[in-house]
């Protein structure tokens, strides 16, 4: 999966009462940069990410970068979890967020409305 990045960093940084987890690399010529808080990003996760980028880049071949932001705050009881991106694209920026109780049925959410965004364009 991670063979044809061009570069990959990972790294971790412990805090107190949480764990952020920051990846970054090249796929498919989208810098991809992630960023995760108290969330477990397994291949699982990582693999969803590269497919949503896929699929952005069918419906809009200009994409530069790409800014993920999961977060997990078990604190909540009810949309604990929230995803954010941002794609780089000439002009303004596509950008789309949302919360809930799934990083899956988030990231498909973020994706459709990323996807609107990019048909306007």
């Amino acid at each position: 999966m991670l063979a044809s990045a061009e570069f990959y960093t990972k790294s971790l940084f412990f805090a107190p009462a949480f764990i952020i987890m920051s990846y970054t690399e090249n796929f498919q010529g989208i810098k991809l940069d992630v960023q995760a808080v108290n969330v477990p990003t397994g291949v699982s996760i990582q693999h969803r990410i590269q497919e949503l980028l896929t699929r952005m880049q069918k419906h809009y071949a200009g994409i530069t970068h790409a800014d993920i932001y999961l977060e997990d705050k078990p604190e909540k009881s009810v949309q604990a979890k929230s995803v954010r991106i941002r794609l780089g694209i000439p002009g303004k920026d596509a950008f789309a967020s949302d919360t809930g109780d799934s990083f899956m049925a988030l990231l498909s959410s973020v994706e459709d409305k990323l996807l609107r965004q990019l048909d306007k364009k």
